[in-house]
């Protein structure tokens, strides 16, 4: 039964530190697109929405898109992006901004990168806080299974 109070602190730590790999990562993937100076001009394959959430819980819809551009190397490359503008449609022009090393990783989002390290800041921030608690916890139901096992004969 104890093993349960620090299993399910650390699988709660292990997602958090996942997403954080993953909000840290598409960070430097967007600042290497802008701060490389290459562009495209990219063509609106497809959009679509996906929600999440429902029945007890806040509906939450994401907006993507499917884009297709060539480097200036003459390659075709095809990415997807979620929460693009609403404004883009199925066969707009947008300019898309890699890096030569990945062009995979491009970014049709203009350069912002005060809101992009706002937002990040942010979000790591709130990950870094749950993480704790997760420790905090842990540490807190040890101490008190540690005095239980201590006056228990």
């Amino acid at each position: 039964m104890e093993a349960l109070f620090y299993v399910v602190p650390l699988l709660m730590i292990g997602v958090a530190v996942f997403m954080l790999v993953k909000v840290v990562r598409r960070s430097q993937d967007m600042r290497s697109a802008w701060s490389s100076g290459l562009t495209a001009e990219a063509r609106c394959l497809r959009t679509y929405t996906t929600t999440s959430g429902g029945g007890d819980t806040m509906v939450s819809t994401t907006l993507h898109h499917v884009y297709e551009f060539t480097t200036r190397e003459g390659r075709s490359v095809r990415f997807e992006e979620g929460n693009g503008p609403s404004t883009v449609v199925e066969g707009d022009l947008v300019t898309v901004h890699y890096a030569a090393e990945w062009p995979e990783r491009a970014t049709a989002h203009a350069p912002a990168r005060g809101r992009l390290a706002a937002e990040s800041g942010c979000l790591a921030a709130f990950l870094g806080v749950f993480i704790a608690g997760c420790v905090i916890f842990m540490v807190v139901v040890h101490v008190i299974f540690s005095a239980v096992d201590t006056f228990l004969p």
